[in-house]
């Protein structure tokens, strides 16, 4: 890990930023770093909790002459997204992120950074260890699994918190305060098929999507972004009828709340047609690539030759399944009517697995309206349902609704004014923070979401923005400053 992140300003949160990144943590597999977050507050004196699902609550007096002001709760997420280049060989569970600057950007070496939610767990962690920093009492709320469901923030239980007032440093533009966010459920569809022996007059190919940008499924849903998995099934769509193309496996996107860079199918075609076959296989490809030139000009769709699979999949589940994909809404749904340019509903064709007789579709729809939400789930219900498919919604998790009445914005919009000579963005985002499912359990507490800038979260793009860091932790200091009296 490059020595020189170390020596960027602000010093004590790029030191905990790199140790963070040293430590492994993947959703779902939180122990080094729930461990790492212990010690840490015990190496403080602090006293340190960790609840009953693996959240760490570690609890910092007020400085000298701010003991009456209102109890804050400092909150951000252990766990990060992990996502890694195809020809980058890393192991999540076992090394750390290997970070470098270049210009304005920390980035990571082919694989997503965990600025996500990393620095916000640092700029909490060096205003833990601080001596000099004036701040009200202090509750820092490190939650686990924000990115995969959520459970952390799900299961942590009311009375364990008494601050008035909850900073969640999750948002990713320095100039925006978050004040509202969209819920989300996940739409799972699978099926079994029956597998048929590849006829001997049929050859093997290999065909691969890769090369997109992917990103965050809720931030960037309506950036125009290509989706593996719905590019792989354009490609396959009408393979049967022009090729007698039969699919025996696809693998196509990873996480439920990345968009798929990248998607693999393995198919079998008429030896007959394979000079058709490559032909218009490369016109498609070129026309996908020249549609998505703009936003993807490093997609490639390659198509190699390969033995011949030993099963192709029913012949009538294939045709209903390309049918029912093609037909699955992936991006906006519906713009909000409320709140100009934030994408209300939006759905992200996630992960498509099919292999051994099952399918697997794998969907994160998500809205800031509960009803909407719920609707755009049964329509994606019942297209695959269609197909014959069985639908199963999961992980829900409700949305938060925007106070615009809230006290501590009225303080930050001001602070952010008087410190920048501009007014800040006031909005909601298209992306699950954890905000409204702790209003739950702490209903009164007054909550805002900031952040500084974070681009192409979720995918090995992820960079941090070096003087946007500058710019939000003199924020940060401001506002614990600024803390009012409890009342």
């Amino acid at each position: 890990m490059s020595t020189e992140i170390r020596q960027l300003e602000p010093t004590a949160l790029w030191n905990k930023f790199a140790d963070l990144n040293a430590v492994p943590r993947p959703s779902k597999k939180e122990e080094r770093v729930i461990a790492f977050m212990k010690d840490f507050g015990k190496s403080l004196g602090l006293e340190t909790i960790e609840d009953e699902v693996g959240n760490v609550i570690i609890k910092k007096p007020a400085t000298a002459g701010m003991e009456n002001r209102t109890t804050v709760v400092m909150q951000s997420h252990l766990d990060m997204v992990h996502q890694k280049n195809n020809d980058t060989v890393f192991d999540f569970d076992t090394q750390g992120i290997e970070m470098f600057i270049e210009g304005d950007w920390v980035k990571a070496k082919g694989t997503t950074l965990g600025a996500d939610n990393g620095l916000g767990v640092a700029t909490i962690m060096a205003i833990l260890e601080s001596t000099g920093i004036p701040h009200p009492p202090i509750e820092a709320l490190f939650t686990i699994d924000e990115e995969t469901g959520m459970t952390g923030a799900m299961g942590l239980k009311g009375g364990l918190l008494s601050g008035g007032i909850l900073l969640n440093l999750d948002t990713e533009e320095d100039d925006e305060i978050g004040v509202g966010c969209a819920g989300g459920t996940d739409v799972t569809a699978t099926r079994t098929y029956e597998e048929e022996e590849t006829p001997e007059f049929k050859i093997g190919y290999k065909i691969s999507v890769k090369g997109l940008q992917g990103g965050h499924s809720g931030m960037q849903i309506h950036e125009g972004l290509g989706n593996a998995n719905k590019i792989m099934n354009r490609v396959l769509f009408d393979g049967f009828e022009n090729f007698g193309l039969r699919i025996s496996e696809i693998d196509g996107g990873s996480l439920r709340n990345a968009i798929p860079r990248e998607s693999n199918a393995i198919v079998a075609i008429d030896a007959i047609h394979e000079d058709a076959f490559l032909l218009e296989m490369k016109q498609m490809a070129e026309t996908i690539k020249k549609e998505l030139k703009t936003m993807e000009p490093d997609l490639e769709i390659t198509i190699s030759k390969t033995e011949a699979p030993k099963k192709i999949m029913d012949l009538g589940v294939q045709e209903g399944l390309t049918r029912a994909i093609y037909a699955a809404l992936n991006g906006v749904y519906r713009m909000s009517a409320d709140i100009p340019e934030l994408v209300e509903t939006s759905n992200n064709i996630a992960r498509v697995i099919i292999k051994d007789g099952h399918i697997k579709i794998g969907c994160l729809t998500r809205s800031s309206v509960e009803s909407s939400k719920l609707d755009l789930a049964n329509t994606l219900r019942a297209t695959f349902e269609l197909t014959g498919c069985e639908v199963e919604f999961s992980g829900d998790y409700p949305g938060w609704t925007p106070n615009m009445d809230s006290a501590i914005l009225k303080v930050m919009t001001k602070l952010y004014e008087d410190i920048n000579g501009e007014k800040p963005h006031v909005a909601a985002c298209h992306a699950g923070l954890e905000c409204g499912i702790l209003g739950q359990n702490y209903p009164d507490m007054d909550m805002i979401s900031f952040g500084p800038n974070i681009k192409g979260a979720h995918s090995p793009d992820e960079r941090a923005q070096i003087s946007s860091v500058q710019k939000y932790w003199k924020f940060v200091l401001e506002i614990l400053k600024a803390i009012p009296v409890k009342s």
